[in-house]
């Protein structure tokens, strides 16, 4: 068999994956025994997996999430009001696909940002693009490009990913600028894509956090009305842990 001839043309085609299967199936004698069409199937699965890893990196990479947190880590034990049949539903990102939105709500440290990014990781691995801000940052960086005239391109970038976290929001009233800069975020999603939003304020109290009635409005309509919630409850988990479990799971 020409091994390493067969396997620089797979390299050169940029199919690594099946390269790496020929590899590693031509160094154990008992699949020697399978057919053609079983040993392009392994090639086939070697190569689909490759292309799903690289993709799911590129795509956790771009999403620059806060927390290396993912789904099967989250504590259901403590607690802090998380129902773990509507999470694991939502782990399925069925939701995402369907443009709806995620609004989570409680006290400082009950794990608020590491649940949306753990939804997060999930929907780079579901192949759903996702960005990352904390909402300070984010109304800053808006800021920074209106004056330099990328303000339209940053505003066309957040609107193209699939799921869109916008963490630690409130609770201090939105100055002019900023409840235009939510409002247009708001707006090129709506039924389009999909929205988590985290806060420390109940959301009955987002319109006087927003500040303009009118805007007010227009905001919440469209971000409560296909929304999914998740109030939470208790004690800081913060305070339950050492330091050297702190970045553990939420």
């Amino acid at each position: 068999m020409l091994t390493h001839p067969t396997l620089d043309q797979l390299h050169d085609l940029g199919l690594h994956g099946m390269a790496k299967g020929f590899k590693d199936l031509g160094a154990h004698p008992e699949t020697a025994s399978l057919d053609h069409a079983a040993w392009l199937a392994l090639l086939l699965d070697h190569e689909t997996t490759l292309r799903r890893q690289k993709r799911f990196e590129r795509l956790a990479r771009v999403a620059k999430l806060r927390q290396a947190a993912t789904v099967e880590d989250i504590d259901y034990r403590t607690a802090r009001g998380l129902d773990r049949a509507m999470f694991l539903k939502l782990a399925g990102c069925d939701w995402i696909r369907a443009k709806h939105n995620l609004l989570i709500t409680g006290p400082c440290g009950v794990g608020k940002s590491w649940i949306a990014c753990a939804l997060g990781q999930k929907a780079c691995r579901e192949d759903l693009s996702t960005a990352y801000h904390r909402v300070p940052r984010l109304f800053a960086a808006l800021a920074l490009a209106r004056g330099d005239g990328r303000y339209a391109a940053m505003l066309r970038q957040i609107a193209r990913v699939d799921l869109l976290i916008l963490d630690d929001w409130g609770p201090e009233t939105l100055n002019a600028d900023q409840r235009r800069d939510l409002l247009e975020i708001v707006e090129d999603r709506h039924d389009r894509r999909s929205i988590i939003i985290t806060s420390q304020v109940p959301v009955d109290r987002w319109y006087e956090i927003i500040g303009d009635p009118t805007i007010a409005d227009a905001v919440l309509d469209r971000l409560v009305h296909n929304a999914y919630r998740i109030e939470l409850t208790g004690e800081s988990l913060r305070k339950k842990k050492n330091p050297a479990t702190v970045t553990m799971q939420a």
